[in-house]
């Protein structure tokens, strides 16, 4: 028997971003979309982040339904930017969540707003991953993915992540982290509406690093937050937007 292939890839090697470096680019910008902070930006992983590590999973329960994990998925990919609440926006690829493709967001954080962006790490048929870039509130990825267990099928969203820098583990310590769980905690329960199915999110938070990582504090030249902010300070249409609102 002649052995495999070295140059074989695996079964799952197309549901994996192909880029051949980590930096992003933008192909097409959606009308209304602030394009900033994506542009050249390096991805990012918790091991590139500042403060302290942590995992976070976010369930809900869609056992009264009748569907399967991969019909979740679908329905989550092409419409996931509704699922988010007010005030964030998700502006997706013109090819939806597929491996390699980039993804503008304009959120508010604190009461700011911010312009940044994600990579669309992996997508299959039960999951898909987005992995944050340089200046993004954490550097690291979330996984959302659907399952059934016990004849029930379950959506999740989990995250591992430090905040990118001093500023935003601040952020995340005084505040922060309720924001993000009242964030993903509406977006399953919004996932979870479109299936006609109300239930509670269950939230599992596990502190895997509590070392604040000090040689990352120059992350801090990236903070998209402040970079957004200057930037409808400084931009005269900027200025005449607001004026005229």
């Amino acid at each position: 028997m002649n052995a495999p292939s070295e140059s074989k890839q695996p079964r799952n090697a197309t549901s994996w971003a192909q880029q051949k470096t980590h930096t992003l680019h933008v192909t097409h910008t959606h009308s209304g979309a602030l394009n900033l902070n994506v542009d050249g930006r390096q991805i990012t992983s918790p091991l590139q982040g500042f403060g302290q590590m942590w995992q976070k999973t976010y369930r809900i329960s869609l056992q009264s339904a009748e569907v399967t994990p991969a019909a979740v998925i679908q329905t989550w990919k092409e419409h996931f930017a509704e699922f988010w609440p007010a005030h964030s926006r998700f502006f997706g690829p013109l090819t939806g969540i597929a491996p390699g493709e980039v993804a503008i967001l304009n959120v508010a954080v604190g009461g700011l707003p911010l312009s940044t962006g994600v990579l669309v790490l992996y997508a299959d048929e039960e999951s898909f991953t987005l992995m944050t870039p340089q200046g993004h509130m954490f550097a690291g990825w979330i996984t959302f993915s659907a399952y059934e267990e016990n004849g029930a099928v379950f959506a999740q969203a989990q995250v591992l992540m430090r905040a990118s820098d001093p500023i935003y583990e601040l952020g995340l310590r005084f505040g922060g982290h309720k924001q993000e769980d009242v964030f993903w905690e509406h977006t399953l329960k919004q996932l979870a509406k479109r299936f006609k199915v109300e239930g509670e999110v269950s939230l599992e938070a596990i502190c895997v690093d509590k070392k604040i990582q000090w040689s990352q504090a120059k992350n801090i030249w990236h903070n998209s937050a402040i970079r957004t902010v200057f930037y409808k300070v400084v931009t005269p249409s900027s200025w005449f937007r607001r004026r005229s609102k």
